[in-house]
């Protein structure tokens, strides 16, 4: 019999996630290897566990300004210094990877962890990894379509025979290894298409809402739209879950954190523009708009980013908060010290208000 293997804390789950990007520190000028920045993501890792979160996730990207591309073997080596914690992609750029060896990597990222892997599944903001794998970005919705498919099949048959248009056909082909899981949970990220929003519903899985800035509110309609097409397609409302996913920093008081983030984020907006060929400048005017009451840029103090999360629950009523905290080159201390503000000072509000 397949085990069961579930970890929870009253209220929603609150965790963490990482791209992993490695970004000169624009204060100190200071740059980190690829290999300083994999330890300090296992670091962080092992202090949100120890803290008490519920869940880490590692992104995955293809190229120099980030330090991780193998995410699975990344996650296995966090499996091995954490006991509790939940550990996913975020996200695995599904168009791109073969199902099969996606789920052999997952299942075992699952047995060594005792039951703790989950992926969450995107489509890619970059497209580095169709040429570099030998893809045509034209399939691009065709790819994503077809190996989703595909892994959810895997993710209930021992066993399969099946055939596509993108990779070999399989002929009662054995998947092995099974997970400690009776399946892994798989989640779609969406980054606000009405598409990705149907699609995930009407396959009944987890929906990974991104939300990066502005207002919160205008991502409402997709939550309905996902939820709406899962109980059209027959799912169990308990089964449609939502994750609301954002940037944010912390620290003692508001003004600390405002602006110590400031050069940070300013950075990192640029770098991410410059990444697509184009020039940015964040003003200190439009990033003090950004980081407002309203906005769903999560800088401030414990009890302000609380407020901000609940404000989100309203509108959403989300099973889960995924902070990102550690861009444009903050320094490993700083991410560290958001940490624990995290899970001493904001986890408790939270689980409290929502736990009702």
């Amino acid at each position: 019999m397949k085990t069961e293997v579930k970890f929870k804390n009253s209220g929603i789950e609150i965790g963490l996630y990482t791209l992993g990007d490695i970004s000169k520190d624009p204060l100190s000028g200071r740059k980190i290897s690829a290999e300083q920045r994999m330890k300090e993501i296992i670091a962080a890792a092992k202090l949100a566990d120890e803290a008490g979160l519920d869940l880490f996730g590692v992104g995955e990207h293809h190229r120099l300004d980030y330090a991780v591309s193998a995410t699975p073997v990344m996650l296995a080596a966090i499996s091995q210094q954490t006991k509790q914690i939940k550990l996913t992609s975020a996200t695995t750029v599904l168009s791109t990877v073969d199902p099969v060896r996606l789920y052999e990597d997952f299942a075992t990222l699952d047995l060594l962890s005792g039951g703790r892997a989950e992926i969450i599944a995107g489509r890619g903001a970059f497209l580095e990894s169709f040429p570099l794998f030998g893809f045509d970005t034209k399939d691009y919705d065709a790819l994503f379509s077809e190996n989703i498919d595909l892994f959810l099949q895997l993710n209930k048959h021992e066993q399969i025979t099946w055939e596509g248009r993108f990779r070999s056909s399989l002929h009662n082909a054995e998947i092995a290894p099974r997970p400690l899981q009776r399946e892994i949970p798989i989640w779609i990220g969406v980054g606000g298409t009405k598409e990705s929003a149907v699609r995930a519903g009407h396959l009944g899985v987890g929906m990974a809402v991104v939300i990066l800035d502005g207002d919160p509110s205008r991502f409402q309609p997709l939550v309905d739209i996902y939820h709406k097409a899962g109980l059209e397609a027959g799912h169990d409302p308990q089964q449609l879950q939502v994750a609301v996913t954002g940037h944010g920093y912390i620290a003692k008081t508001s003004k600390q954190a405002k602006e110590e983030f400031y050069p940070y984020y300013a950075h990192y907006k640029e770098s991410v523009y410059e990444q697509r060929g184009m020039e940015y400048t964040l003003s200190r005017a439009d990033y003090d708009q950004m980081v407002g009451a309203d906005s769903a840029l999560f800088v401030g103090s414990p009890e302000e980013i609380a407020e901000k999360i609940l404000r989100q629950y309203e509108l959403f009523h989300h099973q889960r908060f995924i902070a990102q905290i550690d861009i444009g080159g903050i320094p490993f201390e700083k991410v560290a010290k958001g940490i624990e503000l995290l899970a001493t000072e904001v986890a408790p509000i939270v689980r409290k208000a929502t736990s009702r």
